[in-house]
């Protein structure tokens, strides 16, 4: 049978569960800290135990008002916890404390990138609520083992409307709102950790249909690309059975990331079945005006923000400017360099050539670069005042800057005798030996191949070390040869 897979789009919502960097957890003062031996970050309100009460973190409010002013979210002014009512191993009081009916951001949107073209995807809400503990089943071959460190840690859950219509917007949609959460430093995005997971609700309806399709989600998923395969195969795969003339359940399913497919685990919950209701251990507690413009004022430039800024008052390119702020990290590093110098351009260009390329041979973040701005400002204008040429620079003197960066560029170039000669005599020296090397090349030049001159260039370069200026150097070829 031949299945036409462009007859139909595909609709897709995302929650993603993003940890908040707070030092402690959202109803305790145990260590929200990753890691750690399990069940050591621990205490009887983690635990459940009864006689216990919670109290509200006020930083992890801050994270979740922050995250909601930069998506442009409506904030709720009264808010209250609900519990929502489960019974699973990972789960040690036998219910979740979340926000439900009044989540502390409403609506809000997220700015992305596509092959047609920006575009806003809309958010539903973004809650607060705590995350479960974790079950371990390769400790005890026989019994599921839990670890209870994550339990009560807090979480923001940012949902989106359904307004994703492919894996790509998916793939875009995540890099994006991790580079948010990054630049606001709420959450640190490390889907290897755990710390920010995503959950995908997916469904498929005929072009031109308006209505929504019978959904499927899949949990879980761990990695931006993951999301991206497990959307592209559950997509498939729901075509299939539509085209076949069979039902697509309701179900929540799980991805298999060594084969590509999603699996089934269970007959999706609705609502109703947690039993909702307010968390009478936790009073309402309400975000006032001083707290809320506190929390806005304390805003960083966002990338949008920071890329409108480079292309319009720095005039880079736009690929220039997006790269510098992929992460917050290189975006920071820029911005304190350009302080320290008027060649933005150069600045780009050392940030995204020599300075990229070895933290990728060291295997370094951003945040470990050891050179610091004012020392690689120093460095750039030896070569702009033509004390030193870029190759020189580049693969001489900045690997001796980043070994040990307490020395300056200068007193680096003059120990190892790289200064450029500006001298005529010298340079001349140079060049007639150079040319005196080359008879044959020199005669094919005066013949009209003049695209030699970089030979002869280079020549001059390697009998001098570098150190000859390149204007002096072309200067008295083109004298000699055209002489």
């Amino acid at each position: 049978m031949t299945i036409d897979y462009d007859a139909y789009e595909i609709v897709v919502g995302l929650e993603v569960h993003a940890q908040l960097l707070t030092q402690t957890k959202l109803f305790c003062g145990d260590s929200a800290g990753f890691g750690g031996e399990p069940n050591t970050h621990v205490s009887p309100v983690t635990l459940g135990h009864p006689g216990s009460l919670p109290k509200l973190n006020r930083k992890a409010i801050e994270y979740a008002i922050k995250m909601g002013l930069a998506c442009h979210s409506e904030i709720e002014r009264n808010n209250y916890f609900a519990r929502k009512n489960y019974f699973y191993p990972d789960l040690p009081k036998g219910y979740q404390i979340s926000q439900h009916t009044t989540p502390i951001c409403k609506g809000g949107k997220v700015k992305i990138r596509t092959s047609t073209g920006d575009k806003d995807v809309q958010l539903n809400r973004i809650h607060l609520e705590e995350d479960a503990g974790k079950s371990l089943h390769e400790v005890d071959p026989a019994n599921t083992s839990m670890d209870y460190n994550r339990a009560g840690v807090p979480l923001i859950e940012i949902v989106t409307e359904p307004d994703l219509c492919s894996a790509d917007e998916a793939y875009a949609y995540l890099t994006e709102l991790r580079k948010m959460l990054r630049y606001l430093d709420v959450c640190d995005g490390n889907m290897e950790e755990g710390s920010m997971r995503c959950d995908a609700n997916i469904s498929i309806r005929k072009k031109g249909v308006t209505t929504l399709g019978t959904k499927v989600e899949v949990k879980n998923l761990n990695s931006i690309r993951n999301v991206k395969r497990a959307i592209e195969y559950e997509a498939k795969r729901m075509i299939e059975l539509v085209e076949q003339g069979i039902a697509i359940q309701q179900q929540t399913r799980s991805f298999d990331a060594t084969d590509g497919t999603t699996f089934a685990l269970r007959s999706k919950e609705e609502a109703n079945d947690y039993r909702y209701f307010a968390d009478p251990d936790l009073p309402p507690f309400q975000v006032t005006d001083a707290f809320l413009e506190k929390i806005r004022a304390a805003i960083p430039p966002m990338p949008e923000e920071l890329v409108a800024k480079y292309t319009r008052d720095l005039q880079l390119p736009e690929y220039d400017a997006r790269v510098i702020c992929d992460d917050k990290e290189t975006s920071g590093y820029f911005e304190e360099l350009i302080k320290v110098t008027a060649n933005y351009k150069g600045a780009a260009n050392w940030l995204l050539g020599p300075v990229k390329s070895a933290l990728n041979e060291q295997g370094l973040d951003m945040k470990d670069f050891p050179v610091t701005p004012a020392s690689l400002a120093r460095l750039m204008l030896l070569v702009e005042e033509g004390q030193l040429n870029f190759s020189i620079a580049s693969s001489r003197i900045f690997p001796a800057l980043i070994k040990d960066p307490t020395r300056e560029p200068l007193e680096i170039a003059l120990a190892m005798n790289l200064l450029q000669s500006s001298d005529t005599s010298e340079v001349a020296a140079w060049v007639e030996e150079a040319l005196a090397k080359m008879p044959d090349k020199v005669t094919e030049y005066r013949k009209g191949k003049k695209g030699l001159i970089g030979l002869f260039v280079g020549e001059v370069k390697k009998i001098s070390k570098g150190k000859a200026d390149p204007k002096i150097t072309n200067q008295l070829l083109l004298e000699k040869l055209e002489s």
